[in-house]
C-alpha cells in the first residue's frame, strides 16, 4: 500500500508476500509493527465512526495523562495502526486536513 501525502510517503508491504517475490529485497519485518498517524482532536469520533461501520475493531481508545487520545486498531496484516493526537508528541493539536 502507498500513502503520498504532501511531500511524504508511507509504503506498507505484507513481508510474507515480498519474501517469495525472487527480485524483490524483503521488505517489513517478522511479526506485527506498529504505525502511528498525527490526527486532530476534534477527527478521532469520526475516524473512530468511519471504522466501525467499516467492521475494524476498535482495539483501544486511550486517554493519555495530558489530554492526548489516541485509537488503536490492526491493519489486515495485523499489524497496530494508531491515530494519535500530536499532543501526545508534546506538539500542538494540528488542524482538520481531512
Amino acid at each position: 500500500m502507498f500513502f503520498k501525502h504532501g511531500s511524504q510517503m508511507l509504503l506498507i508491504f505484507n513481508p510474507a508476500k515480498t519474501m517469495e517475490e525472487s527480485d524483490a529485497a524483503p521488505h517489513g519485518g517478522h511479526g506485527p509493527g506498529h504505525v502511528a498517524f498525527a490526527a486532530p482532536m476534534a477527527d478521532l469520533e469520526e475516524w473512530k465512526t468511519y471504522l466501525t461501520k467499516k467492521h475494524v475493531a476498535i482495539e483501544k481508545d486511550v486517554i493519555w495523562p495530558g489530554g492526548a487520545r489516541s485509537l488503536f486498531f490492526r491493519d489486515p496484516a495485523g499489524n497496530c495502526l494508531e491515530l494519535a493526537t500530536p499532543v501526545l508528541w508534546g506538539m500542538p493539536d494540528i488542524a482538520n486536513r481531512l
